[in-house]
């Protein structure tokens, strides 16, 4: 109890209705516990609704654009393609709608309690939950919190919602931009660059290091390039933003590239340079718990914070910052606190990037097996040779397995080329259950499908493909 103040009292606290925190409250009170989730806006969070969902599907409708325009060699000859951008940014929302609808349904019928509002920590067992209408104390057993990440803001770039945005306004533009600059060659600006050059847009991408998508394996990252060399966006490394001026009808947008000061101008500029986790205005001192230097909770391996009780998920417990790992860490949270030994093993987690074509990786690459002491031998198949992939017309890129050379463990799988976030789910499956290479190749997979791409792979393993030269 609060002095001079009655606390409403409940088992679980969860702060934040994202893919980790509406993911954690339903698997408490599946546990058998007293739910309340507080999120200050829609249910969904970033992911849903603008984020993971409402980037794919524009994404999807940009590359059904392109493929109409250029479907002439199949025999279908298309006059006039017309983009109504507004009725897809209309199918966009809805997309959205019946999805945070549904989130909505599941909370309800698994009895999670559901307030829009604020939360600020007012001990290590209370917080203040703001509404419109009031202010509220909770007393809680146990708090998970999380409340997710937002666009990273820099200061030669602040954001102002028209000229110079973020990936949230680039998702809901009213017009396609006649030219668009994206600042930053990861994978939330190269996505949506190739989306708006696809519907029309002159993209121009500035980054930073020396090559797009820093960090991911230079082999996969030469397909993206040269399919954007093809879509005629000009990517720009080694290139240093300076300076933005918004205030004429254009923006200017001053760069240093290899040491000469360039000016790129453009309708809108999206500034797409990482996140920064929502820590900064909980009030988490006043529950004891420190965060590191970029702005994350340390926590172990059930997710527990140094405050006892108090758990943090998804984006504000540390990199990697993807949806799927913050639904993952939610249900460990939420079984912790219910007693169960659960803790997190990250042994495969997928990386999945939306780009043309798609990009998924699990595991370890050839020089990181290296770098841990083993062996490795490495097969690819390319899906050139695939009956599926040619007949989908989208044929470009490889599947590349890498494996322990004694003992054919799978150690790694990197995608590049059609459904790639899919077929990636059998790689971590592999990896996450111990399976070797001789097993996949065991296994019957249908005929003409992408997943056969696996099976070759591992067949070259082995030293026993079909379907390309074995090495």
């Amino acid at each position: 109890m609060v002095v001079g103040d009655f606390a409403t009292e409940v088992d679980v606290l969860v702060v934040g209705g994202g893919p980790g925190g509406y993911v954690a409250a339903i698997r408490a009170a599946q546990l058998g516990k007293k739910v309340t989730l507080v999120d200050k806006g829609d249910l969904g969070g970033v992911c849903l609704n603008r984020g993971c969902i409402p980037s794919k599907a524009l994404i999807h409708a940009a590359d059904e654009a392109k493929k109409i325009q250029n479907s002439s060699h199949m025999g279908i000859e298309v006059d006039g393609v017309q983009i109504d951008f507004t009725k897809m940014i209309q199918w966009k929302d809805g997309v959205v709608k019946k999805l945070t609808g549904g989130v909505a349904s599941l909370l309800k019928n698994n009895k999670v309690e559901v307030i829009q509002g604020e939360v600020y920590f007012s001990g290590t067992n209370t917080v203040k939950v703001a509404t419109e209408s009031n202010s509220t104390t909770y007393q809680f057993e146990d708090c998970i919190i999380a409340t997710g990440s937002r666009p990273m803001e820099i200061p030669a770039l602040p954001f102002d919602g028209e000229k110079i945005i973020s990936s949230t306004e680039a998702l809901s533009l009213k017009e396609i931009p006649k030219k668009l600059v994206v600042v930053g060659g990861g994978y939330i600006g190269l996505e949506l660059g190739t989306a708006y050059s696809k519907l029309g847009s002159d993209v121009t991408i500035l980054e930073g290091t020396d090559s797009l998508l820093p960090g991911v394996d230079a082999s996969m990252v030469r397909m993206v390039k040269r399919n954007l060399k093809k879509l005629g966006v000009n990517v720009i490394t080694k290139a240093m933003v300076q300076a933005a001026d918004p205030s004429g009808t254009e923006v200017k947008v001053t760069a240093e590239v290899k040491g000469k000061e360039e000016i790129y101008t453009a309708d809108k500029v999206l500034v797409a340079v990482g996140r920064t986790p929502n820590t900064d205005e909980l009030g988490l001192d006043q529950a004891g718990i420190e965060v590191d230097e970029k702005g994350f909770i340390p926590v172990d391996k059930q997710m527990k914070t140094k405050t006892e009780h108090i758990y943090a998920i998804g984006d504000v417990a540390g990199q990697p910052m993807l949806a799927h790992k913050a639904s993952y860490e939610g249900k460990i949270a939420a079984e912790a606190i219910a007693g169960q030994p659960s803790e997190v093993d990250y042994q495969a987690m997928p990386y999945v990037i939306f780009s043309d074509p798609e990009l998924a990786y699990t595991g370890l690459t050839e020089q990181a097996a290296k770098e841990e002491g083993y062996d490795p031998v490495v097969s690819r198949f390319s899906f050139a040779a695939n009956g599926r992939a040619l007949s989908l017309d989208a044929a470009d890129g490889f599947l590349q397995v890498v494996a322990d050379k004694e003992s054919k463990e799978i150690l790694g799988v990197q995608i590049v080329g059609p459904e790639a976030s899919s077929l990636i789910a059998q790689a971590v499956m592999a990896i996450e259950t111990g399976i070797n290479a001789e097993d996949i190749a065991l296994t019957i997979h249908a005929h003409p499908s992408l997943p056969e791409t696996l099976m070759e792979a591992a067949e070259g393993v082995m030293g026993n493909a079909i379907h390309m030269v074995n090495k």
